[in-house]
């Protein structure tokens, strides 16, 4: 089904495409104004950001097919080199939520003496993470969810990671309480999103329109939430910054 619907799709915009640039950009923008237009300015201005969000599916979309499945974003904001610069030397490694394995690959090229598991409880994910062809021998994948102390790894390991991992758990400080307890790591790295990151994410709850960057999300921090919350798992923030509408942090145990 969903190859028919592309396969149409590649057929109407081939035959769209044959239209004038400008002529299909004034229609789309004026069906934006219409959609918009009404006595109420605040549900004009909540529906102008379904539309925002629809489109930021089409380009993220895009953005995927345009890096290969890997989303050019790992490439362009650098946020894999935050990680790989905070891993000492012979570190053991745990990636928490590792998905596709972008990250993990990149730590464990960019650390070649460390020993790097990423771990998930997407299997399917997990098969395209160990397909890579530029998979790094110091490198595995364990299926399992992080959440359940029975499906975390054995032994001690240093640093542990979680890239966009902690917005989709509701019990946040729970987890990261127990992930020190199991692992005994000395060091956390998180990336998290930033609901300070523009004016219209509150202006989005506001409207009562989704703020989040991800319909799963729990939550996306304030500064002042994240504080709190690293605080209630007994965490001391050694270092954050606030850097493309996201927070990055290195913490260590109190």
């Amino acid at each position: 089904m969903k190859k028919t619907a592309l396969r149409i799709a590649n057929i109407l915009a081939f035959v769209w495409q044959l239209l004038p640039r400008r002529l299909r950009h004034l229609f789309i923008k004026g069906m934006m104004v219409l959609e918009t237009r009404g006595p109420d300015a605040g549900q004009g201005l909540a529906r102008a950001f379904m539309l925002e969000d629809a489109m930021l599916h089409v380009i993220n979309e895009r953005a995927l097919v345009f890096g290969k499945t890997v989303h050019p974003k790992h490439r362009l904001i650098g946020y894999h080199d935050f990680f790989i610069q905070r891993i000492p030397q012979g570190a053991s490694v745990l990636d928490v939520g590792c998905s596709y394995g972008a990250v993990a690959r990149s730590v464990a090229k960019g650390c070649p003496d460390s020993r790097v598991l990423g771990i998930d409880y997407d299997a399917a994910k997990l098969e395209s993470a160990r397909q890579h062809p530029d998979t790094p021998p110091n490198l595995s994948y364990v299926v399992g969810d992080a959440t359940k102390n029975a499906d975390l790894p054995g032994g001690s390991w240093s640093v542990i990671i979680l890239s966009n991992v902690l917005e989709h758990i509701v019990d946040r400080p729970g987890l990261l309480r127990a992930l020190v307890a199991s692992t005994h790591c000395d060091r956390l790295l998180i990336r998290v999103p930033y609901f300070e990151r523009d004016w219209s994410v509150p202006m989005r709850k506001e409207l009562g329109v989704n703020y989040y960057c991800d319909d799963d999300h729990k939550i996306e921090h304030t500064a002042a939430e994240f504080t709190a919350e690293m605080d209630r798992a007994n965490l001391r923030i050694d270092e954050i910054i606030y850097r493309w509408g996201e927070i990055w942090a290195t913490l260590t145990p109190k």
